[in-house]
């Protein structure tokens, strides 16, 4: 794969023991360093408009005085520093690198995978929320549609917490499908079965929240049966990852059992969608703060664009999964 890295992003400071440190990228590009086919690439950051299309220009020019001033504590878990307002327009300018690259034909092992940190998927239209202040894959997805070269836009989210912001910034919108298979009643509360749009977005979001415990039966069902043909019906032209790795059974904010097995089926079934469906696709990192964990999902994710077969799980679906794809498809008319 072709990784989007930026140095600048190193320069987020969090702080002492906040879980979204710089370590994680570089834990990434340490686990990556001896992978075969791997190369880097800078992006162009993202600019102010191209923010302030998916945010509130007010909340824009906040977020750009706080880290002007020094930063400090947007929220008791988001923390800034003068850097942030940098790191952050560097951050979403690798996913719009992702999206473009992926629309001008970049698959295979040429497949593109945006690492910037902050990450994006909590930080709604107006405020910073959940460690994210610019919403990095709603940047990407915003400005594809705005330069004509696609007409429509899936987001398909599996951090483990519930990407409210990008749900937030096109709920009432019909050219971006969003899903979400997230931890039910984690952090930031939302993501109920029955939130799936409003008026022109009617329809057009996704949200499957898994019972604690979940794994890589769960998930794998998940999108092959619920997912896939959602995707196939809007046959978007654009379909990005918010590719968190927190579900991971070892990560230490989450109590889900998704393997590092699991991120490499997760994979190999977003990348059959995409065939099917003839999307470009595009991954752009979220969560994720196991460091090993992080390190090995990113690295999975990879080993299967490298031509790595991935291992079929064992197990069979457990009844409360079954009754929430049920109930999920019935909000559809399934």
């Amino acid at each position: 794969m072709q990784f989007g890295y930026s140095e600048v992003c190193l320069e987020h400071d969090t702080g002492d023991r906040h879980p979204e440190t710089p370590d994680r990228l570089r834990a990434i590009r340490r686990g990556l360093q001896d992978r075969h086919d791997v190369s880097y690439h800078e992006a162009t950051p993202a600019s102010r408009s191209a923010v302030a299309a998916v945010h509130d220009e007010t909340y824009v020019d906040d977020v750009e005085a706080f880290c002007a001033d020094g930063g400090g504590n947007w929220d008791p878990d988001t923390v800034a520093c003068e850097k942030t307002w940098d790191a952050a327009l560097a951050s979403a300018g690798l996913a719009q690198w992702a999206a473009r690259e992926a629309i001008d034909g970049a698959t295979g092992r040429k497949t593109p995978f945006a690492i910037g940190r902050p990450p994006g998927h909590h930080a709604v239209t107006d405020d910073a929320m959940g460690f994210c202040f610019v919403n990095n894959a709603a940047v990407a997805a915003q400005t594809v549609l705005d330069e004509d070269l696609v007409d429509r836009v899936a987001i398909f989210d599996w951090d483990v917490h519930h990407g409210n912001g990008t749900q937030d910034i096109f709920y009432d919108r019909g050219d971006v499908f969003y899903a979400s298979v997230h931890e039910q009643g984690l952090y930031p509360g939302t993501g109920e079965i029955d939130e799936t749009g409003e008026s022109e977005g009617e329809g057009t979001t996704l949200n499957v929240p898994l019972s604690a415990g979940a794994g890589d039966v769960e998930y794998c069902t998940v999108v092959d049966e619920v997912l896939d043909p959602m995707l196939a019906e809007f046959d978007p032209g654009l379909l990005l990852v918010s590719a968190g790795f927190d579900a991971h059974r070892h990560d230490p904010i989450s109590r889900m059992r998704v393997s590092s097995e699991g991120y490499a089926l997760l994979t190999d079934r977003v990348r059959g969608i995409a065939d099917r469906t003839d999307a470009a696709l595009g991954f752009v990192l979220e969560g994720g703060y196991g460091l090993d964990t992080l390190a090995e999902g990113v690295g999975m994710v990879h080993e299967t664009y490298d031509g790595r077969d991935p291992i079929e799980p064992e197990g069979d679906l457990n009844g409360s999964t079954r009754v929430l794809i049920n109930d999920v498809e019935s909000q559809f008319g399934r």
